[in-house]
């Protein structure tokens, strides 16, 4: 019998563990539990290295809820964070780093917003807290077999949010093509969180060159501030600039990778 690998990640340990434990009493499931993001990236990595990787990770939605006090924030998906906290940019994250590995967020209530920001990062499946065991290994099942599995109350709110995503980014791919060569090099550091010093040391510019690109950089996208032309530039699919890697007497030093 094939035996089926699943980590549950969730910060509420009561919850975790007796999730893991009715898991556990299944006889072709393994499982194991993390309370947090980075532990379950250590977790996938432990499993990868020892030839027996996980297959499926159920995700709290509200992940590092507990460690903020409150609703976790929902940052756009950085797969390169190693202080990974919230549900939705670890599946990004593991969509990224380990794609054969399939993601299943477990949420307290519907949400459609989060939910089509979960799907977009790589989930391949929403499911209720309180649903039943055997719904639950209905979709761990079925995301293996590359299903999609939505509640059915959430479908029409899922597909409006998607639809609206893909217009402001159709919107915000427009905004960006308006960019000089130049513009859009100093839209990526600044996606990047360069400073105006680090942008210009990487482009060999004068800082007041930088200053006028990123002021015209604003203006052409009609925003009023570095984080909301970062937000925008993430809807529009731009990434980070790459960091510089430069060699001194053989060490390895990686420049332009923080904020001046």
């Amino acid at each position: 019998m094939a035996r089926i690998r699943v980590l549950v990640v969730d910060d509420h340990r009561i919850f975790a563990e007796s999730l893991a434990a009715a898991l556990a009493a299944e006889p072709d499931v393994d499982v194991a539990a993390a309370g947090s993001g980075p532990a379950a990236l250590r977790a996938l990595e432990r499993g990868a290295a020892e030839a027996r990787p996980y297959d499926v990770i159920l995700v709290d939605a509200e992940l590092g809820a507990l460690a903020t006090g409150g609703a976790p924030a929902l940052p756009a998906p950085r797969p390169e964070d190693p202080a990974l906290v919230d549900g939705i940019s670890l599946v990004a994250g593991v969509r990224a780093t380990r794609p054969a590995v399939r993601s299943v967020v477990l949420a307290e209530k519907d949400d459609p917003r989060c939910a089509a920001r979960a799907l977009q990062a790589g989930a391949s499946g929403w499911v209720a807290k309180d649903c039943s065991l055997q719904r639950l290994l209905t979709v761990i099942r079925g995301v293996l077999r590359d299903e999609t599995h939505l509640p059915p109350a959430l479908l029409t709110g899922v597909l409006r949010e998607l639809t609206a995503t893909r217009k402001h980014r159709s919107e915000s791919e427009q905004l960006v093509e308006s960019l000089t060569p130049r513009e859009r090099e100093v839209l990526r550091c600044m996606v990047a969180g360069l400073g105006r010093k680090a942008v210009a040391e990487r482009l060999f510019l004068s800082p007041h060159t930088v200053r006028t690109h990123m002021q015209n950089v604003l203006g052409k996208l009609g925003v009023h501030s570095t984080l909301a032309a970062v937000a925008l530039a993430r809807r529009a699919g731009v990434g980070p600039a790459e960091p510089v890697t430069v060699r001194l007497a053989g060490d390895v030093v990686e420049r332009g990778s923080q904020l001046a």
